[in-house]
């Protein structure tokens, strides 16, 4: 009977996790761009707290690859249908200003290293930075609400957004030299 109750559980969940899974798989583009945001906003708390010269490399590493990744698929995709449906210039004039602002500060901190006497205070002024940004575009009044309110096909640009990051990190696997090739390509755009 004890083992009846143990299969149970497991059988009812895997079609929950099934759900789950393609419910995800799903993401309108505003959840996926948002579930970027706190991915980087814990990235940033880790380098914050970590004293080790290694970890710091290794968390602003990941944290200037995502932020490339975002930034691109903001511009590529995002932002113009964005621009298109709400017509509203000034929010995506700003948006692209900061990017540009945020480009510059991440070539910065990939140029140089933990053992920069300003490196820290880069990766925290691109903290702020972000910070600032992520609030405009998600506040009450902001990008991510426009676009709600608009006729924007939120989940048909959430499929075109995962897909395209979905190409951009599958270039800086499977050694460094692909990621710096992906963040030359970044840098470039």
């Amino acid at each position: 009977m004890a083992r009846a109750k143990r299969r149970s559980p497991a059988k009812k969940s895997a079609p929950a996790t099934r759900r789950k899974t393609q419910a995800s798989s799903r993401q309108d583009a505003i959840a996926l761009l948002k579930a970027d945001h706190r991915e980087v906003e814990s990235w940033f708390e880790q380098f914050e707290k970590t004293r080790s010269d290694q970890k710091k490399l290794e968390l602003a590493g990941k944290i200037c690859l995502a932020l490339k990744v975002h930034t691109q698929i903001e511009e590529e995709i995002f932002y113009p249908a964005f621009l298109e449906a709400t017509e509203e210039e000034d929010i995506h004039h700003e948006a692209e200003v900061e990017h540009n602002g945020a480009k510059k500060l991440i070539a910065e901190i990939e140029a140089s290293g933990p053992d920069d006497d300003y490196y820290d205070a880069k990766v925290k002024v691109l903290s702020e930075m972000i910070k600032h940004h992520v609030k405009e575009e998600e506040q009450r009044d902001g990008m991510f609400a426009k676009a709600r309110e608009s006729e924007m096909d939120l989940q048909q640009l959430g499929e075109q957004l995962k897909a395209r990051k979905m190409q951009l990190m599958q270039g800086k696997e499977p050694a460094p030299r692909g990621r710096r090739g992906l963040v030359a390509s970044l840098m470039n755009s």
